[in-house]
C-alpha cells in the first residue's frame, strides 16, 4: 500500500492529474480498482489533506485519517441499535442540515411520533446543551424516541450508501429499531409501540436507581434478593443492577469495598427491574394492536442473547418480557462473532455499545483472525459528516462493500 500511496502522490503532484479533484479520484478509485485483502482507506476534505494522508501513508505512519484494515473473507456487518444512556443534545442535528435522505428519514419518524408527544421531537433532539428542551431528553419520555428517531435516519443514510446489515442487534429499546430493519414492525408501527413504551415508563412514579458494575452475572447474582434486579449483562464482567435505590445503592458501596468499579447509571427510572411491573398490562395492550411480519434479516434477541425465533419476535408478548427482563447483549455480541460478524456499526449518538462489546471481543480475541472492525457512527464533539465517513470508511477497510457513486454524490464526482 505505501508503493502505491507514493505513486499516487507523484501522479497528483508532479505527473499526469496535477489538478484532479479530491471528488474525482475518490470515484475514481473506488470504482476502477480491484478491491484487495489490505486496505486502506484516507479521508480527506481538500487537495491539502488528501496530499498530507497519501504522504503518511507511503511513509507508513499513523496518522487519525489514513484507516488500515483487513478484509476477512466470509465476514458480514452488524448493525447495532443502541439504548439509553447514549443519548446527548444535537445528535444528528448536522447531518439533517447536509443529506436529505437523513432528514426525509427523521422526518418521518417525527411524523408519527410528534402527535404522542408535548413537544415536537426534532426540538427536542436539536436544542442547545443547557436549555430546557435539551434536559427533556434526559427524560425518557423523550429519550426513547429521539434514539430510535437517530437510529432509523442513520441506518437510511448509510443504506443508502451501500451499506447495508448482514445481522442486527438492538440494546433495550435499541431492539425495536433493529426490528424495524428487518422488517417486524412497519415504520408506523414501531413507532406506536416507542411511543407508549417511552409513555408508560415516563408515567410511572420517579424512583429507584441502576448501577453498572464490573463483576460477573454469577458474582452478581447471588447478591440480589427481591428488591433488585439484573438489568443487563453488558459483558463477562460488566453488570448492571436496577431496583429499590437503597438496596441498589447498598449493593454498590459492597462491590466497592471489594475493590469493584461501580457507576451509577444517570436514568429517570429503574428500568428492566420491579419497577416496570405496573405498565406491562397498558403496553400489552399496546403491542396486540399492531401488526408483525418475519424478520427478513437475523436479529439477536435481548431476551436470550441469541438468534430469536420469527414467531418469537412476532409475538406480542415477547415485547412485554423484553421491557422487564434482563438485556443480554454480551451473549448477544458472542451469537454475532459466531454467525461470522467481523464488522460493526453502532447507529447511535456515541460509541457507548462499542465500548461495551469491546469487553467480548477480547474474551473472544484470536490471534489468527484480525480484530473486529467496531465502529460508531457518531461521536460527541466531533464533526458529523466527518465522524459518519470516517465510521463508513474503517467498515470498507475491513471489508465492506460500498456504493461509491451514491456516497460521493453532490460533490461533483465524475
Amino acid at each position: 500500500m505505501a508503493g502505491q500511496a507514493d505513486r499516487l502522490l507523484a501522479r497528483l503532484t508532479d505527473g499526469a492529474d496535477p489538478a484532479a479533484s479530491v471528488a474525482d479520484l475518490a470515484l475514481s478509485l473506488g470504482t476502477t480498482r480491484s478491491a484487495f485483502e489490505h486496505r486502506a482507506v484516507l479521508v480527506a476534505a481538500d487537495r491539502a489533506e488528501l496530499l498530507d494522508a497519501l504522504t503518511a501513508l507511503a511513509g507508513d505512519r499513523t496518522v487519525p485519517n489514513v484507516l488500515r484494515g483487513r478484509a476477512v473473507p466470509g465476514g458480514r456487518t452488524a448493525f447495532l441499535f443502541p439504548g439509553q444512556g447514549s443519548q446527548r443534545p444535537g445528535a444528528g442535528r448536522e447531518l439533517y442540515d447536509r443529506y436529505p435522505v437523513f432528514a426525509e428519514a427523521l422526518d418521518a419518524v417525527a411524523a408519527h411520533l410528534d402527535p404522542e408527544l408535548d413537544r415536537p421531537l426534532r426540538e427536542v433532539m436539536f436544542a442547545p446543551e443547557g436549555t430546557p428542551e435539551a434536559a427533556l431528553l434526559d427524560t425518557t419520555g423523550y429519550t426513547q424516541p429521539a434514539l430510535f428517531a437517530l437510529g432509523v435516519a442513520l441506518y437510511r443514510l448509510v443504506e443508502s450508501w451501500g451499506v447495508r446489515p448482514d445481522l442486527l442487534a438492538g440494546h433495550s429499546v435499541g431492539e425495536i429499531a433493529a426490528a424495524h430493519a428487518a422488517g417486524v414492525f412497519t415504520l408506523e408501527d414501531a413507532c406506536t409501540v416507542v411511543a407508549a413504551r417511552a409513555r408508560l415508563m415516563q408515567a410511572l412514579p420517579a424512583g429507584g436507581a441502576m448501577i453498572a458494575v464490573r463483576a460477573s452475572e454469577e458474582e452478581v447474582a447471588a447478591r440480589l434478593g427481591d428488591r433488585m434486579s439484573l438489568a443487563a449483562v453488558n459483558g463477562p464482567d460488566a453488570v448492571v443492577v436496577s431496583g429499590d435505590e437503597d438496596a441498589v445503592t447498598a449493593l454498590a458501596e459492597e462491590f466497592a469495598a471489594l475493590g469493584r468499579k461501580t457507576r451509577r447509571l444517570r436514568v429517570s427510572h429503574a428500568f428492566h427491574s420491579l419497577h416496570m411491573d405496573a405498565m406491562l398490562e397498558d403496553f400489552a395492550r399496546v403491542t396486540r394492536s399492531v401488526s408483525y411480519t418475519a424478520p427478513t434479516l437475523p436479529l439477536v434477541s435481548n431476551l436470550t442473547g441469541e438468534t430469536a425465533a420469527p414467531e418469537r419476535v412476532c409475538d406480542p408478548g415477547y415485547w412485554v418480557e423484553h421491557v422487564r427482563r434482563a438485556v443480554r447483549f454480551g451473549d448477544g455480541v458472542r451469537t454475532l462473532a459466531a454467525r461470522g460478524a467481523t464488522r460493526y456499526l453502532e447507529l447511535g449518538p456515541d460509541g457507548v455499545f462499542c465500548s461495551l462489546a469491546q469487553d467480548t471481543f477480547d474474551a473472544l480475541a484470536d490471534d489468527n483472525r484480525p480484530a473486529p472492525a467496531a465502529v460508531p457512527a457518531l461521536r460527541t464533539g466531533r464533526d458529523e459528516e466527518r465522524s459518519l465517513i470516517g465510521a463508513v470508511a474503517r467498515l470498507h477497510a475491513a471489508g465492506q462493500p460500498l456504493d461509491w457513486a451514491a456516497l460521493l454524490d453532490g460533490t461533483g464526482a465524475r
